[in-house]
């Protein structure tokens, strides 16, 4: 089926309004190739850039997040962490004018302290530059876990609660969930993992209580717009209860 016509299938049915991607299978496939991790980064950067620009460009759904580097990352050799660093810097530098001409705001999920510092300013002047985007939020999670966003949320209770601005009958699902980092975005309505594994590897926990899975063998360099068509036709063939029984 072609790439305009499937489109054209996806968009007669409901879509989602958060699609959120774990995207692993950088390493597979650059060693698959007998080329360095890097390589595999280097293109893996390339299809976020296209997914993220096919999304916005289509209008497909308001809120993309993508899972980016993770809190468990820092284990990783340091000159892959640093090509990473260099590699996200590049792209907060060089792509922000492409980012507005398609209404694309930028949004950044995560502990930004640990990062070198032209980094996070690099990712801050993106992140304002952009804030005027209407037609995608595309967050990018680094350093960020599952478990540290509920830990945050943790701590600003028990501040607010010393505070006195918090008693405990307040402390509702709805007002912890708040108090996430992320509180703003919505919950991922569908989280695609590429790379074979299933597994949410300390992602969105809190946030995915009711998500859809959609998992792929496919390895994050080789995923395209047609594969991503495919997840969102899976998501909306199935039946979504939230616990509830339907009639």
């Amino acid at each position: 089926m072609s790439l305009s016509r499937l489109l054209e299938e996806v968009r007669a049915r409901p879509l989602p309004q958060h699609v959120a991607i774990i995207m692993d299978g950088n390493g597979r496939w650059a060693k698959a190739r007998g080329l360095p991790r890097t390589e595999g980064h280097r293109q893996g950067g390339r299809t976020v850039e296209r997914i993220a620009r096919f999304v916005a460009q289509e209008k497909l759904f308001p809120y993309l997040t993508v899972f980016a580097f993770s809190t468990e990352n820092w284990d990783r050799p340091q000159a892959e962490r640093e090509f990473l660093f260099a590699t996200l810097e590049e792209f907060a530098r060089t792509r922000v004018e492409e980012l507005v001409k398609n209404g694309v705001q930028l949004r950044i999920l995560g502990d930004l302290g640990p990062f070198p510092p032209r980094l996070r300013e690099a990712l801050e002047q993106a992140r304002d530059a952009t804030k005027e985007g209407g037609n995608l939020v595309f967050t990018v999670a680094l350093n960020f876990g599952g478990r540290w966003d509920v830990l945050i949320a943790a701590r600003r209770a028990v501040e607010l609660a010393a505070q006195g601005k918090l008693r405990p009958e307040e402390l509702t699902l709805e007002r912890f969930r708040e108090l996430l980092p992320g509180g703003a975005l919505p919950d991922p309505d569908l989280i695609i993992r590429t790379g074979g594994h299933q597994r949410l590897s300390n992602f969105f926990l809190f946030e995915a209580a009711y998500t859809e899975f959609y998992f792929t063998p496919t390895l994050w360099p080789d995923f395209t717009e047609e594969e991503l068509l495919l997840a969102l036709r899976d998501f909306q063939g199935r039946t979504r209860n939230f616990g509830k029984v339907t009639v």
